[in-house]
């Protein structure tokens, strides 16, 4: 009995810990987005001034298309809209996909550290012939966990602009958490086999 609430009361508290550096991240990715939109409403309006067009100057052969002459203010925010041929161009993910992309894939990502990080060390233990102090395990966890948000924003800043549609995210998700898995049974991999020799049994 009290074998099973000193094991509920641990993980309690782990699952505290994790909720404390989620909110922590939370309140990073919000503050980036408030300093982002600050600097946005810093900057000065755009303002053109007079510009005199030579048309004697130029020589059309075919004329296609729609001509737009002029830019305004409320035509800004459909910039990101603006096509080659039939396909949008798309510079990056706005702050609130990216960290809802973040999210998406850290949810994932934490449950296979806590559901597969065991047994990944328990086959390099094999494969290395090294024993781990049970107390790296959760050491282990935990420097996963906290590298997690920078190593998804270097794998959604690596997706092309042509990929960056709507239509491509479930794709992009299931690449980015198959790169994660990979760098953590290799990151895993490679930690237990550089352990010194003190922790070998």
């Amino acid at each position: 009995m009290y074998q099973d609430f000193y094991e509920y009361i641990r993980k309690l508290h782990l699952f505290v810990e994790s909720q404390e550096q989620r909110i922590r991240q939370l309140e990073y990715s919000i503050n980036e987005m408030h300093k982002e939109i600050q600097e946005l409403k810093s900057r000065p309006p755009i303002r053109v001034d007079r510009i005199d067009y030579k048309f004697d100057q130029l020589k059309v052969e075919t004329l296609e298309g729609t001509l737009n002459i002029g830019l305004n203010p409320s035509d800004m925010q459909g910039i990101e809209d603006f096509a080659v041929g039939n396909q949008p161009v798309s510079t990056a993910f706005s702050p609130a996909e990216q960290m809802r992309h973040v999210m998406d894939v850290e949810d994932n990502i934490l449950n296979f550290v806590d559901s597969n990080s065991e047994s990944i060390i328990a086959a390099c233990e094999q494969d290395y012939a090294k024993t781990v102090d049970p107390s790296y395990y959760n050491f282990i966890k935990e420097d996963i966990k906290k590298q997690l948000p920078g190593r998804i924003e270097y794998y959604l800043n690596q997706i092309p602009a042509e990929k960056r549609m709507p239509e491509h995210e479930i794709e992009n998700k299931e690449k980015i958490i198959q790169q994660l898995q990979n760098d953590i049974e290799k990151g895993i991999a490679a930690f237990i086999r550089n352990l010194p020799e003190a922790r070998k049994e």
